[in-house]
């Protein structure tokens, strides 16, 4: 299972993204892998948000209704245990000034045993997590 971070929604939509090309090739050879995709709720909101910002609100929510919908992708939800060890990691990256999305994203993949996350963020991999799809 591979998890989505946002930088990879937002640049597969917004062609303006400096990651936009990199963010399509990604999702094709997703698609062809067939791999399981899994996300967090708090990653859902943080795209929605600016995807609506940057290419409006009827748009994001088409792309909102698409993400809930699709067969492919497993949206994890965070329980109180997962936001709790998620301020330890915020507290870790301080100095990173890490998101607190990201946050509950490194707690959840703990607690499921996920390894790999499709991102463009470098703070998966100073967690210790494998990023990219190689």
């Amino acid at each position: 299972m591979i998890f989505v971070d946002t930088g990879p929604f937002l640049a597969r939509w917004l062609a303006r993204d400096q990651h936009h090309a990199e963010a399509i090739e990604g999702w094709r050879a997703l698609g062809a892998a067939r791999v399981p995709l899994a996300t967090s709720g708090f990653v859902v909101d943080e795209t929605l948000t600016l995807l609506g910002r940057h290419a409006g609100y009827a748009f994001a929510a088409a792309r909102g209704r698409d993400l809930y919908a699709s067969g492919a992708l497993t949206i994890l939800r965070p329980d109180r245990r997962d936001e709790v060890a998620a301020l330890g990691w915020f507290e870790r990256y301080a100095d990173q000034r890490v998101s607190f999305t990201d946050c509950v994203s490194l707690a959840l993949l703990g607690r499921h045993g996920i390894r790999r996350v499709f991102t463009f963020d470098r703070h998966f991999a100073l967690a210790g997590y494998e990023v990219g799809l190689q």
